[in-house]
C-alpha cells in the first residue's frame, strides 16, 4: 500500500498541474451546459476531470474512482482499499461568475474512511493537504484548526440563512458567518484555521466532501455527521447526510444544538 508521503505528494502535483489548466480555460470563453438540479457544468469541469483520471488512475490502477463528472459504476469502487473521490472543479458557479471561490479537491477514501486530501484554489494559490496521521500543511506549511470552546464570536463558514432560521429550538448566539461557494473551500479554510467551523446541512456528495474529510481530520479537527456519528463513504447511493468540522471543543458545542435536527436516513427508511 502507498505510504502517506507518497499519497501527498501525488495529490498535490496532480492539482497543481489541474489548476494550472483550469485557470487557464477560466479566462477564456466558456462553454456551459445544464445538469438540472445539478446546477451547471462547463468545458473546465469535463477537462479537469478527464485530465484528473488519466493522471491519477495510470499511477494507482488498483483504486476505485469517484468523480462528480463521472457516470458512477459502483462495481469500480466498491470493496477497494482506497478509492479517489473528486469534485473537479467546486464551485462551477463561482468560476462561471468569475468569482475566486472555485477549487479543485482531490480526495482518497480508505476502505469507508476519508484518508487524504489536496484542495487547491487556483486563482488564489492555496494549496491545503493533509493525510490522517501525517500532518495538514497549507501551502507546504503545518497548519492545524483553532482550539476555541465557544459558540459566540466564532468564524463559521457556512450560509448566514441557515443559523437565522427561525427552527432552531435555541437561537444561535451572535457569529461571524463567513459565505465560501464550494463546500471543499469551506473545509480547507477550518482545517487551515481561517475559519473555526463548517456546517453542510443536508444531503452531500462524498466528492464534495471526502478530501475536505481527511484534510480537517488530519489538521487535529473533528469531522462527523450532524448527530456526532463519523462520516462513513463510499456507500452505495455516495452521500453522507451532513457535515460538521471544528476543533474539538467547538465541534461538541455545534453537535449539542444539530443533534435535534430529523436525520434523513431515517426519514429515507421509514
Amino acid at each position: 500500500m502507498q505510504s502517506a508521503a507518497s499519497e501527498l505528494e501525488l495529490l498535490e502535483a496532480c492539482a497543481r498541474e489541474a489548476g494550472t489548466m483550469a485557470r487557464e480555460l477560466s479566462l477564456k470563453p466558456l462553454e456551459i451546459e445544464s445538469k438540472g438540479e445539478a446546477g451547471p457544468v462547463t468545458n473546465v469541469d469535463k477537462a479537469v476531470d478527464a485530465m484528473l483520471e488519466i493522471k491519477l488512475l495510470s499511477k494507482r490502477p488498483d483504486y476505485g474512482w469517484l468523480s462528480e463528472e463521472t457516470p458512477d459504476k459502483p462495481e469500480y469502487r466498491l470493496g477497494k482499499d482506497r478509492t479517489f473521490m473528486l469534485d473537479p472543479i467546486d464551485g462551477t458557479a463561482s468560476l462561471i461568475g468569475k468569482t475566486p471561490q472555485w477549487t479543485i479537491s482531490i480526495g482518497i477514501v480508505q476502505g469507508n474512511r476519508a484518508y487524504a486530501g489536496a484542495i487547491y484554489n487556483p486563482m488564489t494559490d492555496e494549496m491545503f493537504t493533509g493525510v490522517v496521521g501525517h500532518g495538514a500543511f497549507f501551502n507546504g506549511m503545518p497548519m492545524k484548526v483553532t482550539d476555541i470552546g465557544y459558540l459566540e464570536g466564532a468564524r463559521i463558514i457556512g450560509q448566514k440563512s441557515r443559523f437565522a432560521d427561525k427552527r432552531w429550538p435555541t437561537p444561535w448566539p451572535k457569529m461571524d458567518v463567513i459565505e465560501r461557494h464550494s463546500i471543499a473551500y469551506r473545509m480547507a479554510l477550518v482545517a487551515a484555521g481561517m475559519g473555526d467551523a463548517t456546517m453542510l446541512f443536508g444531503w452531500k456528495h462524498e466528492w464534495d466532501v471526502a478530501a475536505g474529510a481527511a484534510i480537517v481530520e488530519a489538521a487535529g479537527g473533528t469531522v462527523s455527521d450532524m448527530w456526532g456519528g463519523p462520516l462513513r463513504f463510499n456507500n452505495e447511493n455516495p452521500r453522507v447526510p451532513g457535515v460538521a468540522a471544528a476543533g474539538a471543543e467547538l465541534h461538541a458545542l455545534l453537535i449539542e444544538r444539530t443533534k435535534t435536527l430529523p436525520d434523513p436516513r431515517e426519514q429515507a427508511s421509514g
